[in-house]
């Protein structure tokens, strides 16, 4: 690896940290200013009550104060703090609970995205104009077309309650079917169409019709020169298509009652759990940053001839 390559990855790792810091400081100091607590819901709460509770979790000290304590323990014991609503549970145990199910469901989609989506593309643009290449842009148009949230629950409405083939609640066993092709159909439909284009564009070219010129297989030509070339785009997407597949499934894991992360995020903000607000954003704000660095290095890996400054 050159010193520039090095040297770009230690640029883009500062800006990631910078970046989460951002995330931190904004969503803290927004969470705080928006009126009410965490504790307005609960059942009969007496003014004395409620500042007990605001003490017992460091919420009476000042706000700067309480903003570089909650640094201070990300930083030094990466501490999110315990839990306002789920009680007796600090807020990285819920949270490496719910990674449990959804880095699988985000992983098996994210994988049936990228292999069917390039597969479907590649078949498009060789068969240009053809009905399976007009069947396929119908299909991916559909797709994309359709946010996650009406297609779940279209899905749902099909194969768990009119024919019930596939459990609707997530946590069942084969729950996590419906769930995985949900995420998976928007990336695939647009990975397709971008593997079609870049393909098409790809076959055009001189070095292409030089090497059917000279002789070399067709298989050779397609998979070693013109698919290998096509992936650069899809490479690009990579990175934002694995933070569509996080944050589309913080919609999907609620429709299908999966027990994962999106699940819990969405239940923090309902509960107002100030501590589980910060640490599901921080942890899914980093896993974007991280993702979108390791899109860029794929750059490089699929095309040496990429300089990365």
């Amino acid at each position: 690896m050159s010193s520039k390559t090095l040297m770009y990855i230690l640029k883009r790792m500062l800006l990631a940290v910078l970046t989460v810091w951002i995330v931190i400081t904004v969503t803290f100091f927004v969470m705080r200013a928006v009126p009410g607590g965490p504790f307005m819901g609960e059942k009969a709460i007496t003014p004395a009550a409620q500042a007990a509770l605001e003490a017992k979790y460091g919420m009476d000290k000042p706000l700067f104060e309480q903003y570089t304590t909650y640094l201070s323990d990300i930083v030094t014991r990466f501490d999110f703090g315990p839990s306002l609503k789920n009680r007796g549970r600090d807020v990285i145990d819920v949270i490496s609970d719910g990674f449990k199910t959804s880095i699988p469901l985000g992983l098996s989609a994210a994988g049936i995205a990228l292999v069917t989506g390039v597969i479907l593309g590649a078949v498009a643009a060789l068969r240009r104009n053809k009905f399976i290449d007009k069947v396929i842009m119908v299909i991916t148009t559909a797709c994309v077309s359709m946010p996650s949230f009406i297609m779940g629950s279209l899905l749902l409405i099909v194969f768990a309650v009119r024919f019930p083939i596939l459990p609707a609640n997530g946590a069942a066993e084969g729950g996590l079917i419906l769930p995985v092709i949900t995420l998976a159909l928007y990336p695939m439909a647009y990975i397709t169409r971008l593997t079609r284009s870049s393909m098409l564009d790809v076959l055009g070219q001189d070095y292409i019709r030089t090497a059917r010129a000279k002789g070399v297989s067709p298989a050779k030509v397609i998979f070693k020169h013109a698919l290998k070339n096509s992936l650069i785009p899809v490479a690009t997407y990579f990175g934002p298509m694995l933070a569509y597949i996080v944050t589309g499934s913080l919609v999907v894991e609620q429709i299908f009652a999966v027990p994962g992360i999106g699940r819990a995020f969405v239940s923090s903000i309902t509960d107002r759990d100030y501590p589980m607000i910060m640490g599901t954003t921080i942890v899914l704000a980093a896993l974007i940053v991280i993702m979108n660095l390791v899109s860029d290095i794929l750059y490089k890996v699929i095309d040496p001839r990429i300089t990365l400054e």
